[in-house]
């Protein structure tokens, strides 16, 4: 009989590239992955995965296989929600992809939620970019992913996937108490056309959100600094280095020195939101870590 766990890493390997990227969205080892691999290969018959590169590529029956195999894994994942469901067990563990200020601003208030009220309940949080955890979640390889999205820019959203509006955050432009703009009550994109930004890495979320800003009125930013967390731009407003454009989620307060000031034109504001595969609606792990999560999202989220 094909192990479904097995048919879980083929699945994780056709969607990562590789197998070790295949088991670190799973928590496994590589070397259990292709042994996982090796035997639905001795099991099938047939050989399921060749070398491209450092990489790897699913053969046709590797693909053949792995479609299959999603299907099947989700009717046993509807299944089991089900029979959980039914017992009324508030048990398990819940994967979650999460964004690093919802990680701060959300996802640490929810842990003691659950603790609290679904103590059976394990939340295992992965810090993952919202495209990227949208990905993990359609794949199966984390069951729940907290998400942001910019408007306009579309985040698609597989059918197969539900999705829970939380709310909705504002960013903020982050100036020294000495900037001229640091008095005003609000700023649009034409006040800060020829400032220094401090900017998190390109192809993220934030970083398209701030260059669709300056393509709407024909320019592009000026990048000064470019750091991964909304920390180190925060210290280089304080240094009087750059400006940033900081989401209040998960802000905290501002040290002495930095300012924010609302940016109204455009207005920068993304919604949150919680996305699961369907096939775990019934799953009362799942409802009870949706439950803390939206619950702590009120806090902070309009």
């Amino acid at each position: 009989m094909i192990d479904p766990i097995a048919l879980r890493s083929l699945v994780a390997v056709e969607l990562h590239g590789s197998v070790g990227a295949a088991a670190s969205a799973l928590d496994y080892t590589p070397s259990a992955v292709s042994q996982q691999i090796k035997r639905l290969e001795t099991q099938t018959g047939v050989r399921l995965l060749e070398r491209q590169g450092r990489g790897v590529l699913l053969t046709e029956a590797g693909r053949t296989l792995s479609e299959s195999a999603r299907d099947l894994l989700a009717h046993m994942e509807r299944l089991e929600s089900r029979l959980h469901g039914a017992s009324g067990e508030t048990t398990g563990t819940v994967r979650l992809a999460t964004f690093a200020t919802a990680y701060r601003g959300i996802v640490v208030g929810a842990i003691g939620r659950l603790r609290d009220v679904a103590p059976g309940v394990v939340l295992r949080p992965d810090e993952i970019d919202p495209w990227d955890a949208v990905d993990a979640v359609a794949a199966g390889t984390h069951d729940l992913a907290l998400v942001h999205n910019w408007e306009p820019l579309p985040l698609a959203i597989p059918d197969h996937l539900e999705v829970r509006d939380l709310g909705r955050d504002r960013a903020d432009v982050l100036v020294h108490e000495d900037h001229p703009l640091a008095g005003r009550d609000g700023i649009g994109v034409g006040d800060v056309l020829d400032e220094a930004w401090a900017s998190v890495a390109p192809g993220s979320i934030c970083h398209q959100w701030l260059q669709k800003m300056y393509a709407d009125v024909g320019r592009a930013p000026r990048i000064a600094h470019v750091a991964l967390e909304f920390a180190t731009h925060v210290a280089l407003v304080a240094q009087a280095e750059a400006i940033a454009l900081v989401p209040r989620l998960g802000r905290g307060p501002l040290p002495a020195g930095v300012v924010a000031v609302p940016i109204v034109d455009p207005v920068s504001e993304r919604t949150i939101s919680l996305v699961w595969r369907r096939t775990m609606t019934d799953s009362p792990a799942l409802a009870a870590t949706v439950a803390a999560l939206a619950a702590e999202g009120v806090r902070d989220l309009s």
